[in-house]
């Protein structure tokens, strides 16, 4: 454990934080620049999707493999490499003048936000005592609501009154700036690099063995399961709201903001609700009651735009919401010392999930002749049945740590978790 000022402590976490949110933020305004990208490309939903899956693919598979070769380097000196070729990556996002191009930059920009995710924790683990980690934890999670609230709904004015570029080019300058800073912040971290190194040999059976255990496999699915219905329907709001309902671009920074401001405020009360009532329980309730935003955003008749700002919070407090409890009960799911692998596997099928579920919504959607695009309400039914199906999964995702109790008479069973 590495021993620095709690003053260093905490500039370093707010760092860490803030690198956090440009990865964040670059995945996420993607989304709401369809329109814009569409048109400047001249580009089917399809093939937009195509651009939103290619990030989160390459940001899966590059956290996954992360894990065997990110403890041969110093910290440090990974982080701010990785770093600097995130906001290359940026900077090629938007100097594309092609489709292709376009395509080619987001998949490197995967590949380096799921790298920086994984160096961003063992950062948090080298230097944060274990009895602190929780708390710092949290205050990098804090990137997602920041990416939500300020990110996304400052990309999209920007995007809106500029060109679709104009927030990679933000990016780009956030991105040297927190580079700047970690330059000079960010320690050397490399005790573990004193440590025996595993060999790729013995790296890739343990991920096997991690992977292929039948007890990890069922969280995996709901995982992958319940990103594939959250993706179906997000990526492709903000165009069918442009071509099909004649909300403005600039209109749709609002609508992020309100249900991004919500989902500050609601997703603790959640987590609340899932120590009280059992993470199962409030999943399936959540997760049942997500359909209904979800059938009515797919299924959008005509409102005027302050009936959208109203109903934009519900629907992404629902959507969030199911999240909540699911996260909360996978981290029962392995043995305490396999907990921060699993955890980074999760993560990493969470990102081929999202990956899927935007391609798959994609397919699915067409222009039709009036130049709306057609095909949301079947991409809404498909997003109900998959969560419905997760709803019905849950109840094989066991924990590592506690037991049902033993019929009369019978042996002791495995290992199962909360019911």
């Amino acid at each position: 454990m590495y021993s620095i000022s709690t003053k260093h402590e905490r500039r370093l976490l707010w760092l860490l934080a803030l690198t956090q949110f440009t990865i964040i933020m670059d995945f996420m305004v993607m989304m709401p620049l369809g329109p814009q990208i569409m048109h400047a490309f001249s580009i089917t939903p399809a093939a937009f999707a195509t651009a939103v899956s290619a990030y989160s693919w390459c940001s899966g598979l590059s956290g996954l493999f992360a894990a065997t070769y990110i403890d041969r380097f110093d910290r440090r000196r990974l982080l701010l490499t990785v770093y600097a070729l995130f906001a290359a990556s940026n900077l090629a996002c938007a100097l594309a003048d092609s489709f292709a191009l376009l395509l080619v930059a987001r998949a490197f920009a995967g590949i380096t936000g799921g790298v920086l995710g994984s160096v961003i924790m063992a950062i948090v683990g080298d230097v944060i005592p274990v009895q602190r980690r929780g708390a710092a934890t949290g205050t990098i999670m804090t990137a997602f609501s920041l990416a939500a609230i300020a990110g996304v709904p400052a990309g999209v004015m920007l995007g809106a009154h500029y060109t679709w570029a104009a927030p990679f080019f933000l990016l780009v300058a956030l991105s040297l700036l927190i580079w700047s800073v970690g330059w000079k912040l960010v320690p050397s971290l490399a005790e573990h690099l004193n440590r025996r190194q595993p060999t790729l040999a013995q790296v890739l059976p343990d991920l096997w063995r991690l992977l292929s255990n039948p007890r990890h496999l069922n969280a995996f699915v709901l995982t992958f399961m319940m990103m594939v219905a959250h993706m179906l329907v997000i990526p492709f709001i903000s165009p069918v709201l442009v071509a099909n309902h004649g909300v403005k671009p600039e209109q749709l920074s609002w609508l992020y903001m309100a249900g991004g401001a919500a989902t500050f405020f609601t997703s603790r009360q959640v987590g609340k609700l899932a120590d009280r009532f059992g993470t199962r329980r409030v999943f399936r309730i959540a997760a049942l009651l997500a359909c209904l935003p979800v059938l009515f955003v797919t299924h959008l008749p005509n409102l005027p735009f302050y009936g959208l700002v109203i109903f934009f919070p519900f629907f992404m407090v629902l959507m969030s919401g199911r999240m909540v409890p699911m996260q909360a009960l996978l981290t029962t799911v392995p043995e305490p010392a396999r907990r921060g692998a699993f955890l980074s596997a999760n993560s990493a099928l969470q990102a081929l999930g999202t990956g899927c579920g935007a391609w798959l919504g994609g397919l699915m959607l067409g222009n039709a002749p009036c130049g709306q695009i057609a095909g949301y309400g079947t991409v809404g039914w498909t997003a109900v049945a998959v969560a419905i199906f997760g709803v019905l999964w849950v109840s094989r995702v066991r924990g590592a740590q506690t037991k049902t109790p033993p019929r009369a008479g019978a042996l002791p069973t495995e290992p199962v978790g909360e019911v």
